[in-house]
């Protein structure tokens, strides 16, 4: 008999009021029936420097996804319960990002050899212009957010703006690898930078020895620029476990394009959240 689930997970984005479509891309897949969760949001730069960030926040959900399910599957194998062999786990995180990135370009590469975003004609064409020319990374330029959870560990990347944020069942809400967001304003690092492995954040928390893991939210800056100062966002994200917690995940569920509306609607950006969450013995809500 397959056992219950160990997370759940709730997920929705909305358009910017203003906006033509959304710079927003992410997935949330369960593995392991249930038992560990990969988790990915992207918010392409969307101005004119950056005119194909919608392909590129794309390929960064995707590429995230595919590399972090070999890191997951490698964290579930059982000489990695209990913490026996995370050394080398530990080591896997750190190159993790390095793949991304590599695997990001890979994307943009292909997509370049056919349609250059400048207009050239590559070699396969027969059209004069530099067939060697490296493809315009910047136009695609992107942020990432990611996480892996299974029932011991919880590991998160971040790439540029956005927030990753732990809520626990008792306590105030914190928020991880914050890179000084209120400090860069608008700036933010990117997928596109040389060497952009470099930038990316990496957090590694076990979560052995609790009651039960904490809630974890992704989300996209569009959400927390709705409000007016950052405790404001702090509490949305405590509300948001105790609605879980009072009215069920389904109910939440039903109430994420209103309340995300709403915050599209005020910060004028594109707004995600991906929220996972632990589930009791009998597969519900916790």
């Amino acid at each position: 008999m397959t056992p219950p689930p160990a997370w759940r997970l709730l997920a929705h984005s909305e358009k910017g009021v203003a906006k033509k479509y959304s710079q927003d891309r992410h997935r949330a897949t369960a593995l392991h029936d249930g038992r560990s969760l990969v988790l990915a949001a992207a918010d392409g730069h969307g101005s004119a420097a950056h005119f194909r960030s919608d392909l590129g926040a794309r390929w960064a959900v995707e590429v995230f996804t595919d590399c972090a399910a070999v890191f997951a599957t490698e964290a579930m194998r059982p000489e990695r319960a209990g913490g026996r062999g995370w050394n080398a786990l530990h080591e896997a995180a750190l190159a993790l990002p390095r793949q991304v990135v590599r695997a990001w370009r890979q994307r943009i590469a292909l997509h370049e050899s056919n349609s250059p975003a400048d207009g050239r004609q590559g070699r396969h064409h027969g059209a004069p212009g530099p067939a060697s020319a490296a493809p315009a990374y910047t136009v695609y330029g992107s942020t990432l957010l990611g996480a892996v959870l299974t029932p011991e560990l919880l590991v998160c990347w971040q790439l540029g703006d956005g927030d990753i944020t732990l809520v626990p069942h008792h306590g105030p809400p914190r928020t991880l690898l914050d890179n000084g967001r209120p400090d860069l304003g608008d700036e933010t690092t990117s997928l596109c930078l040389d060497q952009a492995w470099h930038h990316m954040l990496v957090h590694w928390e076990p979560l052995t020895g609790r009651e039960l893991p904490p809630f974890v939210l992704l989300t996209t800056d569009g959400l927390a620029k709705s409000f007016a100062d950052r405790q404001g966002f702090l509490d949305f994200a405590t509300g948001v476990r105790d609605r879980v917690v009072t009215d069920g995940a389904e109910a939440v569920r039903g109430q994420l394009p209103h309340w995300l509306g709403q915050a599209a609607a005020h910060s004028g950006d594109d707004t995600t959240l991906i929220v996972a969450f632990p589930a009791d013995e009998k597969g519900r809500q916790a």
